[in-house]
């Protein structure tokens, strides 16, 4: 992230209100305190586990509360954003949060297109949460200096940056490193016990999915009217969800991500062989260049079909729910408190409930304090293709392969960033018009 600086704005909109959910995450125990020595983390007496955050807006800074929350050997130590006015005032809260575990100095604050480099350097565990068109460059950076990390959804917005993301989840595996995913609900108990109760063939043989993430607007990500002194730049980055280079698609890619990563789960993370999809845009906004809504149907070599509808409109039916069905009965999530099944043999999640958002930290900190570290890299970057996947079969109009979107040449980010790049932007994308490459 150059060390030019930017004037101070307000805050942007928090995506989870962190303030809330640090109140409950502080009630969950952590998992890592049953574990000695910290094993692969800096060099020295001391075994305390030092945090670094990458990107200080809403979802980085809840993730930094639940990071501290995590163990108790946990300390926020550096901070990096690309704007001052974020970092302060996610800095302000944090602190008063964070307590003993909060220990960012002016020091090691860091703003600009290189922060990310030198919150790295402070840190054994870093947290991603930048806009995902950022997110394989960032990785890739963690995992060279061998640093553990978080990494919000998603992994990429283009093929290539998948690519690179699998590189580096490879790389972070010989490295012996813990990479968590921000896909979340695999760290929910309740779904936990219904992909258990699906793998041991409770709803018989699979043969069809179907995934709904029907949303209200997102129209915009910044909360206030453009500053008269805004760059292009800037203003594509401040209010990024309708941006392609920087969102690869808030709807089908970012919110139809967390539904296609469940559809994997499903299927024991087997992937699909080829999609189809409708797609389009209702509420124009000039300059954006993203779909606000898609109906996805995904094929695979079984002959199963997954379907995902995603929509992001103000005044329509939302629902966010996941339909398995089965030879013998048919579990359904998220149309009630608890998943359930209905068939041959009726179940409902009876179990204990938790904080996913903070269990996806607790069980990232306790893996490296028992030296056997997670790593969700490869499954977070197929989860990413495969949603890249929708979203190509949606803009081209085109049945589009797994070899076609992982080998695609779409390149929407560019290698070198500064406030004086110009973004070329591409139109919206035309269905029938629109190419593939």
């Amino acid at each position: 992230m150059g060390s030019k600086t930017q004037p101070s704005r307000a805050p942007l909109a928090m995506r989870r209100q962190f303030l809330g959910e640090a109140a409950g995450a502080a009630a969950g125990s952590s998992l890592a305190t049953i574990f000695g020595p910290l094993p692969g983390v800096h060099a020295g007496a001391s075994d305390t586990i030092r945090i670094g955050l990458v990107g200080c807006g809403g979802r980085g800074s809840g993730a930094a509360v639940q990071a501290m929350n995590a163990d108790p050997g946990c300390k926020l130590v550096a901070m990096g954003d690309l704007f001052r006015d974020r970092l302060q005032s996610s800095r302000e809260r944090l602190k008063a949060l964070g307590g003993r575990r909060f220990d960012v100095p002016d020091d090691r604050c860091f703003i600009g297109f290189d922060a990310y480099r030198h919150v790295i350097d402070c840190a054994d565990v870093v947290l991603l949460a930048t806009p995902p068109g950022f997110r394989p460059q960032h990785f890739k950076a963690a995992v060279e200096a061998g640093k553990h990390s978080f990494l919000e959804i998603t992994a990429g917005v283009d093929a290539p940056g998948v690519r690179t993301v699998l590189e580096s989840a490879e790389l972070a595996r010989k490295k012996n490193l813990a990479v968590v995913s921000g896909f979340c609900w695999r760290y929910n108990f309740a779904l936990r016990a219904a992909a258990e109760r699906i793998h041991d063939g409770a709803i018989g043989e699979l043969r069809a999915l179907y995934a709904t993430y029907y949303r209200g607007k997102l129209y915009h990500k910044y909360p206030g009217p453009r500053g008269p002194s805004m760059t292009e730049l800037e203003w594509q980055i401040r209010d990024w969800y309708g941006y392609l280079w920087l969102s690869g698609d808030v709807t089908i890619v970012g919110s139809g991500g967390h539904s296609v990563d469940k559809m994997s789960w499903w299927l024991r993370d087997q992937m699909p062989t080829k999609a189809v999809a409708v797609g389009g845009r209702v509420v124009p906004i000039e300059g954006q260049n993203t779909f606000d809504h898609a109906f996805v149907a995904y094929e695979y070599a079984s002959g199963i079909r997954g379907f995902l509808g995603c929509r992001s409109l103000a005044g329509c039916y939302n629902e966010n729910a996941d339909y398995v069905i089965g030879t013998k009965g048919i579990c359904t999530i998220g149309r009630g408190r608890m998943p359930v099944i209905e068939g041959e043999t009726n179940w409902r999640y009876q179990g204990p409930q938790n904080n996913m958002y903070q269990t996806e930290h607790d069980e990232l900190f306790a893996s490296i304090r028992a030296g056997k570290p997670i790593n969700d890299g490869i499954r977070m970057a197929h989860t990413t293709l495969m949603a890249l996947m929708g979203r190509m079969a949606a803009y081209t109009g085109r049945e589009i392969t797994w070899e076609q979107a992982l080998g695609s040449q779409q390149k929407l980010v560019p290698d070198q960033l500064d406030w004086d790049t110009k973004i070329d932007t591409p139109p919206l994308a035309v269905p029938g018009t629109t190419t593939f490459s």
